[in-house]
């Protein structure tokens, strides 16, 4: 089924959407575009081998987003990046959760569904999203992939384009505006000096392939990369075959050295998503890989196409600089869903239904100005940032029914919802960092968001008004932070902020499940909460490090299901939350006498997650009292990651340099299904095993010097997951309406990667 294609009223329409059509740009850590931005700023990397980032800021970081040099080991936030090493290594590069397993107080679930997207939450922000990422901020090279209300997806991240991936938690991710959690950032890569092409090949289990071919490379003061993605499985899971496009291009631009540009353009077509829906615990402890009730009968699926274009601009003027971002795009969506069917289900026959097809088309755009200037105070160093931001969003939104009047079903039907939607907000902010005295740093920093949504309803017929309206939700979230050096390897933080998350458009879309009240839910008022957080930051010789952190958030107005059936879900304020929670992870050499090149990995996380206040849920027609003490639904109280990598040096493995071999363990504990805590994924644990391999060799009439003569580069990797083919759950649809929470987990399968470079 080709996506929907739709034409926008007037006044949604841009001439172009990427002229003129702006959007807000925070980077990690404060306002800055990244707090690390490492060789990809130095210079383009080595055109044979692709080296590690060594993290660092020469242009902002997550306290100040103020140019420095400081490592993240100076940094008051907890802060994880990842190297392109790293991201080479640990997997395919088909999903964020590849990597982000090894982030202590981050889950991120592969649902083995591409129809629902990733499931992504940071210490418990997000984890009630069905479809999505909400409170989670995304970002790709400075560019927004988060709307104004929240709400973001990561199937538009394209892994193997990543120079490294930023993962900022805690306190200063509020900064950010409209989320609780964190921020999540991939950086793409720049080409290398040389020309360079490269074509790669995933092949997995289920019918899994992906072929991509890029190609890029340094002309003068032009930096051009492009990069094209094909893929195709037949799924996990019964009825949950998938096709993906994807390409994009990165062109960055250093006018002199006062002035540098970056233009990114890409494009996500997923033509076909089928939907497997959840199962029951009786369907995923029988028969696991079957489809959901209803899945097949109603052909759920879903179809998406996204466009996206952004642009930044940064000069220097004196001591200070001044930064400016754009970007706009489009997305399409069109899903089925498996509302029943009169004679079997009534609910779509109520004029105020929706039906059970959801088609939306969006634009979206932004724009963000910031200045960035050092100097003193009292005699001390002072930096800051300011800076304005404005990011737009709107739909078009329509229902209809997924049966026709011949009574097939899985088909566009009656229309029954058709309306035009928009969220915007425009946020003022400013941030300084003052090295107080040698050994000590405060930073603080405030931002004021107001975020409004309005609705014009185009559908008004005899019992269904119109439901035109809209919302508005303001919020001032300060962040204030100190560091202190105890010892040149040894930092301590502590810091403090309020977080504002609004619900999003689809969390006010309802006020009741069967659709006897219309209109948006207007009660429901955006959660605020104050966040501290402690941390210790350790870095020892031959790489040796050490961090850990204790979090506590207090949460007030936490949103959460008032009412979820007939395929929708209706929101309400409940009351108090409370997140308390400590992060560690650690990284060593190990037996270093003994055995060469053998190093040793440690993420683990302990969160507590719980409702302070009783309240009432109804599922399913049957209403139900969440007592006060309940867990949160979709929040682990225990994860791990554990790994240890044998990386040979010397003469290399075998006699051939460049093997390595790792053995991974991750651990899940219980997971919560619902509000009531009645149904819950259990416990569990996998091991996986890798061997990868690169060997590069020089064209022997080439030469393969700085002046001339060609180069080849082959990349192999082989992994293993599920070693002992273990049968989990892989994740838990929260507060699900049929009590059809659980998605099964793969069985033991095989992968294997390869990738062959040629340098001109």
């Amino acid at each position: 089924m080709k996506p929907p294609h739709h034409r926008f009223p007037r006044h949604l329409r841009t001439p172009w959407p990427g002229a003129g059509c702006l959007a807000a740009c925070l980077s990690l850590g404060a306002v800055g575009p990244s707090p690390a931005r490492a060789q990809a700023e130095a210079g383009p990397p080595a055109a044979l081998d692709l080296p590690d980032v060594v993290v660092r800021a020469p242009r902002t970081t997550p306290s100040t987003g103020e140019p420095t040099e400081a490592p993240t080991l100076e940094v008051a936030a907890s802060f994880d990046a990842l190297p392109a090493s790293r991201l080479r290594e640990a997997g395919p590069g088909l999903q964020l959760s590849e990597v982000l397993v090894a982030v202590p107080g981050v889950v991120a679930l592969n649902r083995q569904n591409p129809a629902q997207d990733l499931q992504l939450s940071i210490r418990g922000f997000g984890a009630r999203s069905p479809f999505g990422v909400r409170g989670v901020r995304l970002y790709e090279d400075g560019i927004p992939l988060s709307m104004p209300d929240g709400q973001g997806q990561t199937s538009t991240f394209d892994l193997g384009a990543a120079q490294r991936v930023e993962v900022l938690r805690g306190p200063a991710s509020v900064l950010h505006g409209n989320a609780a959690g964190g921020v999540v950032q991939l950086f793409g890569a720049d080409a290398p000096p040389r020309p360079e092409a490269r074509l790669g090949l995933v092949a997995g289990p289920d019918g899994l392939w992906q072929a991509s071919a890029e190609a890029g490379g340094q002309a003068g003061a032009l930096n051009l990369s492009v990069r094209a993605v094909g893929q195709e499985a037949s799924g996990h899971r019964e009825h949950s075959a998938s096709s993906r496009q994807q390409w994009r291009a990165r062109l960055s631009w250093r006018f002199d050295a006062e002035r540098d540009w970056l233009l990114l353009a890409s494009q996500l077509r997923l033509p076909q998503a089928q939907d497997p829906l959840g199962l029951s615990a009786e369907q995923v402890a029988t028969h696991p890989r079957q489809a959901g009730s209803g899945a097949l009968a109603y052909d759920t699926r879903k179809a998406i196409q996204q466009g996206q274009f952004g642009v930044v601009h940064r000069w220097r003027v004196g001591s200070g600089e001044w930064r400016v971002m754009a970007h706009a795009g489009q997305r399409e969506v069109r899903q089925f869903q498996a509302i029943p069917a009169p004679p079997d289900g009534t609910a779509q026959t109520r004029p105020t239904h929706p039906g059970g097809v959801i088609d939306l088309a969006r634009e979206f755009r932004g724009l963000d100005v910031r200045h960035s200037g050092r100097g003193s105070w009292l005699a001390r160093p002072l930096q800051w940032t300011g800076g304005w931001s404005f990011d737009e969003v709107r739909e078009r939104r329509q229902g209809f029914q997924n049966f026709d009047a011949s009574g097939r079903l899985g088909v566009v039907g009656a229309l029954r919802r058709d309306e035009d939607n928009a969220a915007r907000n425009a946020d003022p902010y400013l941030q300084a960092q003052w090295d107080v005295a040698p050994d000590w740093q405060l930073g603080a920093g405030l931002r004021h968001s107001h975020v409004r949504f309005s609705s014009q309803d185009r559908y008004v017929v005899a019992g269904n008004g119109d439901d035109s309206g809209g919302l508005r939700f303001r919020a001032t979230t300060p962040v204030a932070s100190v560091r202190w050096r105890v010892t040149p390897g040894w930092h301590v933080h502590a810091a403090a902020g309020r977080s504002f998350e609004t619900p999003t458009l689809n969390e006010v879309a309802y006020r009741s499940v069967s659709g006897e009240a219309t209109g948006w839910n207007r009660g429901l008022r955006a959660a605020k909460g104050v966040q501290l957080e402690l941390g210790s930051k350790w870095r020892g010789p031959a790489g040796a490090q050490l961090d850990a952190a204790l979090f506590q958030v207090r949460t007030q107005d936490e949103i959460a299901v008032a009412q979820n059936a007939f395929g929708r879900s209706v929101f309400q304020n409940a009351g108090s939350t409370e997140r308390i929670g400590l992060e560690v992870s650690a990284r060593a050499r190990l037996a270093a006498d003994r055995v060469d090149g053998l190093t040793g990995q440690l993420a683990a996380a302990w969160t507590r997650a719980t409702h302070l206040d009783a309240f009432r849920s109804t599922s399913a027609g049957v209403t139900s009292g969440v007592a006060a003490g309940r867990a949160l639904p979709g929040v682990p109280r225990r994860t791990a990651f554990a790994e240890v990598v044998w990386r040979p040096t010397a003469a290399g493995w075998l006699g051939w340099p460049g093997w390595h071999m790792a053995l991974e363990w991750r651990h899940s504990g219980r997971i919560w299904a619902n509000d009531v805590n009645d149904a819950f994924a259990p416990a569990s644990q996998s091991w996986s095993w890798r061997l990868g391999w690169r060997r590069t060799w020089v064209d022997e009439e080439g030469g393969g010097g700085a002046s001339g003569g060609g180069a080849w580069r082959l990349d192999a990797l082989l992994r293993i997951d599920n070693l002992l083919d273990a049968r989990n759950v892989g994740s838990v649809i929260v507060n699900e309406g049929s009590r059809r929470y659980f998605e099964s987990a793969p069985g033991r399968g095989v992968t294997v990667t390869l990738g062959l470079a040629r340098v001109f």
